[in-house]
């Protein structure tokens, strides 16, 4: 029996050298503006001075720079697939069946069970890791479609959308509570990932991404012209906040509220808490019901269907029913984040569901590994956390988020987790 191994090879010098070349020269063309010239104050009037030698050792600095990158990246990725060969020679376990990410799952569990409680004077913490749940519960949403379902999706923005002003129309308008409108904005939601999903089932790659992005827009769109039904840009205000079984977090009065039914001094920072509680429990459930999906055939139709959809509709599967739930579940998990989001804020306007968000989204998918929960919950720390330390850099913040995330994809191109243990698995007997 002959095995047929891919041996990666390595570019050659005289590669190295034109590679280096052509970075130096487009480092030259932005170089001469924002470096080569510069404005000097002459007399109360303004001249252009030149500053050619500072421009030649940037681009110089560029070319050696780019050597060294080109060089060290090339290196590393040849001691890369020699170790992946070595191991998959020796049959060693994947990384998803490592025992240590078991392990990491559950710690970052009790991390967030006993976070409000370790900050509950630090106000700026508990909002931080509700953004960060927020944006968890989205991306294990959109990995169904994106991860699972292999759809490309750039327009997720809209179901959440869908779902924050189902809330905020039916508290605001009709007296409905958090609860009576959450199962019913999720509905809403996956009935307009069907509607989406319907004409798109012949589209692929990047087709079904414009028409998706399109989607997103039309939304938006709507949300900003329908002025009787969503308040058009000035958005829907005063949302209820969700209560604690009929408690309202609110000073003691002639009502019961928390503080007064549990004998508790009243404080701003108990809704807070309780705000982060919700939204852990809702992530939770998500978690647990797509990782059941993923078990039930439907879940392993996604995945067939992402691998080869040709082979899927020869084997019999029906490929526009699997992309329809694909959609309608995604767009329900969305939705449910949604109205989470309306409840939390108070206030919701078209401005808060931009493509940005669809964009931030689809990151923490990619980045977090296509297809893993953990890496969702991984690449949404690093999304929201990263901009948040930026902030002491001013106009740096975006540049050191967006060199970050450069090295990240460099780093690990396939996700944080691109490894993950497989759904199913064959245990076959020795064959004789």
């Amino acid at each position: 029996m002959t095995t047929l191994v891919l041996a990666h090879q390595g570019i050659s010098p005289a590669e190295r050298l034109k590679d280096a070349a052509a970075v130096s020269f487009v480092a030259l063309l932005l170089g001469i503006p924002m470096i080569g010239l510069t404005t000097v104050d002459q007399g109360g009037a303004l001249r252009i001075a030149t500053r050619w030698p500072m421009l030649f050792a940037f681009v110089a600095a560029c070319f050696a720079g780019r050597l060294l990158l080109r060089y060290g990246l090339d290196h590393w990725r040849q001691r890369k697939l020699a170790r992946e060969q070595a191991v998959a020679t020796a049959g060693a376990r994947s990384l998803a069946t490592s025992p240590l990410l078991t392990w990491i799952g559950w710690g970052a569990l009790g991390v967030s069970l006993v976070l409000p409680i370790v900050f509950s004077d630090n106000r700026y913490v508990v909002d931080t890791a509700t953004t960060v749940l927020i944006y968890v519960m989205l991306g294990w949403g959109l990995n169904v479609v994106v991860g699972l379902a292999g759809l490309l999706d750039l327009g997720y923005v809209a179901f959440y959308a869908v779902g924050a002003y189902t809330y905020g129309v039916l508290a605001t308008q009709f007296g409905w509570t958090f609860w009576q409108a959450l199962p019913v904005a999720g509905l809403m939601a996956a009935t307009f990932g069907v509607i989406l999903g319907w004409p798109t089932l012949r589209l692929r790659g990047d087709y079904l991404a414009i028409v998706t992005l399109g989607f997103g827009e039309i939304i938006r769109v709507i949300l900003v012209n329908w002025t009787e039904l969503s308040g058009g840009p000035n958005g829907i205000s005063s949302i209820p906040r969700p209560s604690f079984f009929g408690l309202p977090f609110k000073p003691p009065g002639d009502d019961p509220t928390f503080a007064s039914f549990f004998g508790l001094e009243y404080s701003p920072n108990q809704r807070i808490i309780f705000l982060y509680y919700l939204i852990l429990a809702l992530a939770l459930l998500t978690n647990l019901f797509v990782s059941r999906m993923r078990k039930l055939p439907i879940g392993r139709a996604w995945e067939a269907m992402r691998e080869d959809e040709i082979a899927c509709k020869a084997m019999g599967i029906n490929a526009r029913n699997v992309k329809l739930s694909a959609f309608a579940i995604g767009a329900m998990l969305g939705g449910f984040a949604g109205v989470f989001f309306a409840a939390r804020q108070g206030f919701i306007s078209p401005e808060s569901f931009t493509f940005n968000e669809s964009a931030i989204i689809l990151a923490i998918v990619v980045l977090g590994g296509m297809g893993s929960q953990l890496g969702v919950v991984l690449a949404s720390l690093v999304l929201v956390l990263l901009p948040e330390l930026g902030r002491d850099f001013a106009e740096y913040r975006m540049l050191i988020f967006g060199a970050a995330m450069i090295l990240i994809m460099v780093w690990k191109p396939g996700g944080i987790l691109s490894h993950r243990e497989p759904t199913l698995r064959y245990l076959g007997g020795d064959k004789r």
